[in-house]
């Protein structure tokens, strides 16, 4: 569910390796001349099994090794085929820090105060924003209320209506309140796929939010089939009474991975998908 490629609210808004495989040594040692009365065979076995097993706790170090080579928990590592820098694993890593306090009628709230805290709460403000719920009057007003900064939530309460109006929910398949046909679910689930704080000052932080969803109408005869797309959507916060807060965004499609040729689900599946699996809090 869109409104538009590169479209603009406020100042800006809208919604427009791992290596694998096993190896396995045996090392054979050499049998060694036996006592012809067979007092030796016993310190000769023990002597053998010892070194086996010190050979064996050898390879699999060194095994163990070479798999972790370049793959630290920090710090740069190079692409041996060009001697390239890539970012190394803590800059795409989760935190582990909880994300937040409470939520606000569904909504997550009580973000820290730091750029982790601006991140998870702009993950969190972008599902809010591309939900289902910002195209129904009755709900779009709280959302607002939750996720903007005091100063512009007027002005994006009339944006929102403008840019949701009978015209555009009619070209959608919803009603005036929002709400698909009999028989009919529409659909518009947004999942972050990560983070990135492009501008911290203070109180005021940009952050991009790189993110996929699907949007549309699941149900026979319907004119809007669910299909998926991938944009960024990039919010401008200010941190308000005790948490952060909209001040502005905007979204701009991709990065988009290719498509797969995975089978398409029927209306039916997307429709009880929907409905049985629930939505997360996300976090840095």
């Amino acid at each position: 569910m869109s409104l538009g490629d590169e479209s603009n609210y406020g100042s800006d808004a809208g919604r427009s390796d791992g290596m694998g495989g096993s190896g396995q040594t045996r090392t054979r040692l050499p049998e060694g001349e036996g006592d012809p009365y067979g007092t030796a065979r016993r310190p000769v076995r023990a002597s053998r099994s010892l070194i086996t097993v010190v050979g064996v706790v050898v390879l699999l170090i060194a095994a163990i090794a070479f798999a972790n080579r370049g793959n630290g928990s920090g710090g740069d590592s190079s692409d041996g085929s060009n001697g390239a820098k890539r970012p190394g694993s803590n800059a795409t890593a989760a935190s582990g820090v909880k994300p937040v306090t409470g939520s606000n009628s569904g909504i997550a709230s009580g973000f820290a105060h730091t750029g982790q805290g601006a991140e998870s709460a702009a993950a969190n403000y972008a599902v809010a924003l591309v939900s289902a719920d910002i195209l129904k009057p009755a709900r779009r007003g709280d959302i607002v209320n939750k996720v903007f900064v005091p100063s512009q939530v007027d002005a994006f309460k009339s944006k929102l209506d403008k840019a949701y109006n009978k015209q555009f929910l009619d070209k959608i398949g919803l009603d005036a309140n929002g709400n698909a046909g009999k028989g009919l679910t529409y659909v518009s689930r947004t999942a972050p796929i990560g983070t990135k704080v492009t501008q911290q000052s203070g109180d005021t932080a940009t952050v991009a939010v790189w993110c996929t969803g699907v949007f549309g109408t699941a149900g026979v005869g319907s004119t809007s089939p669910v299909t998926s797309d991938w944009f960024t959507m990039t919010l401008k916060l200010q941190w308000v009474n005790g948490d952060w807060k909209v001040e502005s965004f905007a979204q701009k499609d991709g990065p988009a991975p290719v498509n797969t040729d995975s089978k398409a689900s029927t209306a039916d599946e997307i429709a009880k998908a929907v409905e049985q699996y629930g939505g997360f809090t996300y976090a840095r």
